[in-house]
């Protein structure tokens, strides 16, 4: 269980000092070191995810760094989108889960280690139908695998929603932890179905170790090269990527 919780400090560490991608290992952390079913797994991450972020969106809150209008837009669908995509977990094996996941984190891989640039300017706000299609998409991919997207959010709020690159930061906190919680709801009724049990004491000391570890993360955040840091975590991911579809094959061409 040690490496359980080094797993969850790594993983706070890492928000704190890229700003997002790190909240993606959560399932695999919790699927392969803590051995937690695959869909408990899902489920946990989400409230992990959701309860990191929360804590980590207050600073953006109190210096007025969150477009609350984008988040009415862009949330509330994605809200709805993740319990719509806990929902199709009902219909979606393990093994395929893992399969979505693993892709989301090559792509997260890829962003990370040739990230899109985007540049600290506004730019013209995109038309609202356009961004609540966006939110619901990204919601129910976090519904399904339980990630917090932010590595897909942020690109979209100020490539695709017209935002400021650090008030997409903010936004995206408040997107994250409102779909996530969304979609951890939409997944009680698909444990319960399977009679599956949720491990509340590993949810609260993960949570509250990555929140410890983001406020490392962020402390030394300026002592580190962020760029090899994240071509170097990018590469990990990839790693973990092979692993994940590694153990998941089996079960994909069985």
């Amino acid at each position: 269980m040690v490496l359980a919780w080094i797993g969850a400090l790594f993983i706070g560490i890492t928000l704190g000092l890229l700003g997002s991608g790190g909240s993606i290992l959560t399932v695999p952390v919790l699927n392969y070191v803590v051995g937690q079913e695959t869909k408990v797994a899902i489920a946990g991450s989400l409230m992990i995810v959701g309860i990191i972020s929360l804590f980590s969106l207050i600073p953006y809150a109190k210096q007025k760094l969150v477009d609350w209008r984008t988040v009415f837009m862009f949330g509330i669908p994605g809200m709805a989108g993740a319990v719509f995509g806990a929902w199709t977990a009902n219909f979606v094996s393990d093994a395929m889960q893992m399969l979505v996941f693993t892709v989301l984190l090559l792509i997260a891989a890829v962003l990370m280690y040739r990230p899109v640039k985007l540049q600290d300017e506004e730019r013209e706000a995109r038309a609202f139908y356009k961004i609540a299609i966006d939110g619901f998409v990204v919601g129910g991919v976090t519904g399904l695998v339980g990630v917090g997207g932010g590595f897909l959010i942020i690109p979209a709020l100020v490539l695709l929603g017209g935002l400021s690159m650090r008030m997409a930061v903010g936004t995206s906190l408040v997107i994250i932890t409102a779909k996530s919680f969304a979609g951890f709801v939409g997944y009680l009724p698909v444990l319960e179905k399977l009679n599956l049990q949720l491990d509340w004491n590993i949810i609260l000391i993960f949570s509250a170790i990555g929140i410890l570890g983001g406020w490392i993360g962020h402390k030394i955040s300026s002592k580190v090269d962020q760029n090899a840091l994240k071509k170097g975590f990018a590469l990990f991911m990839v790693l973990m990527g092979l692993f994940i579809l590694y153990k998941n094959l089996p079960a994909l061409i069985g």
